[in-house]
């Protein structure tokens, strides 16, 4: 009788061990999609709002861009503004493009990580109109 009794115990027990063990495992995976940083930029006729995005170095970064009223382009990159270019590259793309194309009415996502401090401005590569040239911004990554 004791053995029928124990049984149920050791198994309840074994059952909250590896719940444990699994959560935990999860926990990781939640942190990582956590320590990306989405950021959500508007174009619309001649300009990108935020114009100017703010980040810290090390942070994961996902670009949400939308063209809101035609195409538009996106273009920013790897070394800061007055850099040297031999250098190591400050932002580090999951995907590295010329230029990114968007669609109206449609949503691209950029996706770096932001490894050194700087000032990247970027700018629309798509002619969109005669303010074109005019369609600008900056990513400042800070320390």
């Amino acid at each position: 009788m004791r053995s029928l009794l124990l049984a149920p115990l050791s198994f309840a027990a074994i059952l909250s061990v590896t719940s444990g063990t699994v959560s935990r495992r999860s926990n990781p995976a939640q942190a990582s999609t956590q320590d990306v940083k989405v950021i959500e930029v508007g174009a619309k006729k001649y300009e990108y709002n935020p114009s100017s995005i703010h980040v810290k170095q090390g942070t994961k970064v996902q670009l949400r861009i939308t063209a809101t009223d035609h195409t538009h382009g996106f273009k920013i990159g790897v070394f800061s503004d007055g850099s040297d270019k031999n250098g190591s590259p400050g932002l580090a793309f999951t995907s590295p493009q010329d230029c990114w194309k968007i669609e109206k009415g449609q949503s691209s996502t950029i996706e770096f990580v932001a490894q050194t401090a700087g000032t990247y401005s970027f700018k629309c590569c798509v002619k969109c109109g005669l303010g074109h040239s005019g369609m600008k911004g900056q990513l400042i990554v800070d320390p």
